[in-house]
């Protein structure tokens, strides 16, 4: 019997998680979609387990604090202390950058 062998942090998602991964990060507000679609554009082949995990952590966050941290009117710690992590930051960088 083969076992499964766990993804790691660095390892690319596949195609299925990031379907699921976009699903997910769909938003109520515009700008905040502008900052994502961005985003997976820019990044979706080099995403890995750890970015994914990251993204979707943020997207538990309302859109009004999303929108501060995409923005830089807020840090992490003013929104949720739980959320200042290296993936996290990471991410949010990414989101963030210029194209």
């Amino acid at each position: 019997m083969q076992q499964a062998t766990a993804s790691l942090p660095n390892d690319v998602i596949d195609q299925r998680a990031l379907s699921k991964l976009k699903w997910r990060s769909r938003r109520g507000l515009l700008e905040n979609d502008i900052f994502i679609d961005r985003f997976f554009k820019r990044y979706e082949s080099v995403l890995t387990v750890r970015h994914a995990q990251g993204m979707s952590d943020l997207m538990g966050l309302s859109d009004a604090d999303l929108l501060d941290l995409h923005l830089g009117r807020k840090t992490l710690l003013q929104v949720d202390a739980r959320l200042a992590r290296d993936d996290i930051s990471e991410v949010l960088n990414m989101l963030r950058a210029i194209p």
